[in-house]
């Protein structure tokens, strides 16, 4: 009797002990290379990719929207099965090749209905090709499928979107009636969850001011280059942010802390989750001991986890732990929101668009690049002076950034390590 290697659910992170079959990237009896990414898992933190261990038969003991346990055999693998001269190259290691789209060209002509976009892709893509799909309006029939007969991956979508769209691939809206579903995913459920639960369990209260944000600008347009020319990356808003509420932290450590049961944990060191968008929605990649980073540290690990995040690559361990969250909605335009606190923290910075406003200076009226922030609080540790009062200095700071050099009359170099 031929050996059956068994693939088993692998563990995600601590304290995840069941994961969900998103999509089955191959079907019943195909023939699998080692490393091949066979499924999409999602766990309640992110959806990942799970490669194949060995290479042979592959029978499935799941279905799509299975819920496994940690462990769990979800298929067998016949490693000793000859492999059949029909199969094909592996994928990962080819579909970046310029030939590799050939073969499937021939089942995209047919269905090409410009009112069945949502059904087209659900069809013929993965979850996280249809997530990253749907963000950009990209027809599923102007995509090259390299997965099992002919599906969409996600590496399929971004190599699309690395090339260019023309506007005239979106589609538009039919006119019909037609309506179509799509499962929540174990993310997003647990994402609704702990949004509920912040709402219901904590005293959540938002403080708001405003951020003359001209000596910022002033200071990205006079050294961006040298900044970029050192560093080989650019000099943004968010470095400024971050290093202001770090060092306002210290001035207001409740801020940072956290309530457990009966006592308040305070932490001598600033992981500050920055959120980022990517295609399974918002994530926030935590930046580790922040408060010690320089201006150019803080902007590499930024830069380097929303790449991972926007390809699906960010890890668990990378989201976990953090103390203090900052998000900036500005981005997409908003003028004003009340940003929810991330669970188990105890307050959350929101940014927002940047919009020349008349203000009053000296007595004059004159007009300024202002800024919105906002800080959600949890009320139950953090008193309404205490948030006051750090939101001010976080203002103070970014409108007179050298004093982030411990209140030093220093010039601006200094600060940026130029």
């Amino acid at each position: 009797m031929m050996p059956l290697f068994e693939m088993k659910v692998p563990s995600p992170g601590e304290s995840i002990t069941e994961v969900e079959i998103a999509e089955w990237l191959v079907e019943d009896g195909d023939w699998v290379d080692r490393d091949q990414i066979i499924a999409e898992i999602d766990s309640d933190k992110a959806t990942l990719e799970l490669p194949s261990e060995e290479a042979g038969i592959i029978t499935l003991k799941a279905k799509n929207g299975d819920t496994v346990k940690v462990g769990q055999v979800i298929c067998l693998i016949d490693t000793d099965a000859p492999r059949p001269a029909s199969a094909k190259t592996p994928e990962v290691k080819q579909e970046v090749k310029k030939e590799t789209p050939t073969p499937v060209e021939a089942p995209k002509p047919a269905p090409a209905k410009t009112t069945a976009q949502p059904a087209n892709i659900e069809k013929k893509a993965t979850p996280v090709a249809q997530n990253i799909m749907a963000e950009h309006n990209i027809p599923a029939n102007k995509i090259n499928g390299s997965g099992s007969h002919g599906r969409i991956v996600k590496q399929d979508v971004l190599k699309a979107l690395s090339g260019g769209f023309d506007a005239s691939f979106v589609q538009g809206w039919g006119g019909t009636r037609d309506t179509h579903t799509q499962k929540l995913s174990m993310l997003r459920r647990k994402i609704a969850q702990r949004l509920v639960a912040v709402k219901n369990e904590t005293a959540m209260l938002t403080t708001f001011n405003e951020v003359n944000m001209k000596p910022i600008m002033d200071i990205r347009k006079k050294y961006k280059e040298a900044f970029k020319k050192k560093y080989g990356t650019n000099l943004g808003f968010m470095s400024f942010f971050t290093k202001a509420v770090t060092e306002a932290i210290q001035l207001y450590p409740a801020v940072n802390a956290q309530l457990k049961d009966k006592e308040i944990i305070f932490h001598d060191y600033a992981d500050i989750g920055i959120a980022v968008s990517s295609p399974k929605g918002l994530m926030v990649p935590v930046v580790r001991n922040a408060e010690v980073m320089s201006f150019f540290e803080i902007e590499a690990e930024i830069k380097r986890l929303a790449i991972k995040a926007r390809d699906g690559k960010i890890t668990l361990q990378e989201m976990e732990g953090g103390t203090f969250t900052i998000t900036n909605g500005g981005v997409f335009g908003s003028m004003l929101s009340t940003p929810i606190i991330n669970p188990p923290q105890s307050a959350i910075l929101g940014m927002h668009n940047i919009v020349e406003r008349p203000v009053a200076e000296n007595g004059q009226v004159v007009i300024r690049p202002i800024m919105y922030v906002a800080l959600s609080y949890d009320h139950r540790i953090i008193d309404g002076k205490e948030s006051v009062g750090f939101l001010y200095k976080v203002k103070e700071m970014l409108e007179n950034p050298e004093r982030m050099l411990f209140g030093a009359k220093e010039p601006v170099e200094i600060l940026l390590g130029l």
